[in-house]
């Protein structure tokens, strides 16, 4: 089946401009929503392995991601991309008669939650959460924090130099010999370096975060204990952000959750694990009935 992508535009809460690629074979749709600091081009495997299962795969850079706009408000907290999704699931639907199938990772993941949430169930069909529940371990984030802030001024003078960070910062992971995937992830600036393809303001929202984690800890898992949507928990066994424990939180919470961990992965599941990633998700998706 042959799939087609094909860039276009939404809008945001704030009327900001929302770039995104569609994966289409058909119709049906699937969002893919990335983490903090990561771009659309994060899903580009996974998106034409969707549209070939489902139908449509859209992948989304978020407000100061990728080619999104970088809002003037720097209003880069986690309720920022929440109305975000509420406004950009409303279009798809508008466009589409369907409601998406969620799947977001980290940031993407607890925008989702916390959209269907706000909106009493009504505009998901479906969420999986990838690595991500609303009670984390912080040392984990001050450490994937700590690595985006590293070089987010001095940049890199190379995509291998930006590429050389990576390695270092994930050893378990196989330094990748095509760097094409790794320059959609960094901007070329006008003094001849490469720097992460975010608005910095992103980390000082991040930052201010952490101050009011408890209120929004608590949010999230209401927004748990509400669900009704078929809904699919997905670990790297090897993450430093989702412990076992946060794991049987969440499923008490949401007891028709189900739940896989994914081995030799850690918080970036997709890009550790790809293959292993999808067929887990096809077959919740199947047993859900909802391909």
């Amino acid at each position: 089946m042959q799939v087609f992508e094909t860039a276009f535009e939404f809008v945001g809460c704030e009327n900001n401009k929302l770039i995104a690629s569609a994966f289409s074979a058909f119709d049906n749709p699937i969002l893919l929503l990335h983490g903090g600091g990561q771009t659309r081009h994060s899903w580009q495997k996974s998106a034409k392995q969707f549209a070939e299962l489902h139908g449509l795969a859209i992948t989304i850079d978020g407000r100061g991601h990728g080619d999104s706009q970088w809002v003037s408000s720097k209003a880069y907290r986690f309720n920022d991309y929440t109305k975000d999704l509420v406004v950009l699931a409303q279009q798809i639907i508008e466009k589409t008669g369907e409601k998406p199938i969620a799947i977001g990772a980290s940031l993407g993941g607890i925008s989702a939650l916390n959209a269907q949430y706000q909106e009493n169930q009504s505009l998901l069909s479906a969420l999986v959460l990838v690595d991500i529940t609303p009670r984390v371990n912080f040392s984990g984030v001050a450490k994937i924090l700590g690595f985006m802030a590293e070089r987010v001024e001095e940049g890199f003078a190379t995509i291998d130099e930006a590429a050389d960070a990576i390695a270092a910062y994930l050893p378990d992971r196989k330094r990748a010999k095509n760097l094409k995937g790794l320059e959609k992830n960094l901007r070329k600036c006008d003094d001849g370096r490469w720097r992460w393809h975010w608005d910095p303001a992103f980390l000082d929202a991040r930052s201010r975060s952490m101050d009011d984690r408890d209120d929004w800890i608590e949010d999230g898992l209401e927004a748990v204990k509400a669900l009704t949507i078929p809904t699919l928990l997905v670990r790297g066994a090897k993450s430093e952000l989702i412990e076992k424990a946060h794991v049987e939180e969440f499923l008490e919470l949401a007891p028709h959750a189900k739940y896989i961990d994914v081995n030799d992965a850690g918080h970036m599941v997709a890009g550790d694990k790809n293959d292993v990633f999808f067929e887990g998700i096809k077959g919740f998706l199947l047993e859900e009935g909802l391909i």
